[in-house]
């Protein structure tokens, strides 16, 4: 059974890590092996990079290309030690996040020029691509409040991406618009203001023609 690999993107407060617990429980229960990772990291060199672009005291004086390098350095290690092994044992990879986080945080939020990221995207996945992108979509007013409880709640530690100014999310959602106009056949647009189970049963529609059951699962 071939592997299949399904990502998670939105903005801050978006509910993704709920919505991919919720569909990992669902496709156990239909008998397939899963893989649950998180970006940047997912690996052991990929969580000491994690904390040195989001927690760590020292990064407040990180440069958009750093951070851009950074997050795909972490990338290119998940996708060889864990990614294409997983898919190639058949499982379903679930990855809160991926490159289209790249290119809306740093192409459109940082600024950075989008030939250049996405180059380097490509130096860092290859042909490692995702078949299915959930976009999951809380416009900025309902992200700010979501960021400032969650920061509230987790002293003392900071997150540097959630300290971002607000014109910095906007710039984000920009980036992706952008993205899903550009690949509207991977990628879901998500209403993600709803209640859980509502968002849970749309993400299963978009899910289940890629997952068909294990025989005896």
């Amino acid at each position: 059974m071939n592997g299949v690999f399904i990502t998670f993107e939105g903005t801050e407060g978006s509910g993704k890590s709920t919505q991919i617990a919720l569909l990992e429980e669902r496709l156990r229960g239909r008998g397939r092996g899963v893989r649950l990772l998180r970006e940047p990291g997912g690996t052991p060199i990929g969580e000491e990079i994690r904390h040195t672009l989001k927690h760590s005291p020292h990064n407040r004086a990180m440069t958009g290309e750093a951070e851009l390098l950074l997050m795909n350095a972490s990338r290119a290690q998940l996708v060889r030690e864990l990614i294409r092994p997983a898919l190639a044992a058949g499982e379903v990879v679930l990855c809160d996040r991926f490159y289209d986080s790249t290119v809306a945080y740093q192409g459109y939020g940082r600024g950075l020029d989008l030939t250049e990221v996405n180059r380097i995207i490509d130096f860092a996945v290859g042909e490692t691509r995702p078949n299915l992108t959930l976009l999951l979509h809380v416009p900025p007013s309902i992200s700010e409040t979501r960021r400032k409880i969650r920061q509230r709640q987790t002293e003392p530690a900071r997150d540097r991406f959630e300290e971002a100014e607000r014109a910095f999310f906007d710039r984000v959602e920009q980036g992706y618009r952008a993205i899903l106009a550009a690949e509207p056949q991977r990628i879901k647009w998500i209403d993600a203001t709803r209640e859980i189970p509502v968002i849970s049963g749309e993400i299963w529609q978009w899910v289940e023609p890629w997952v068909p059951a294990v025989m005896g699962g």
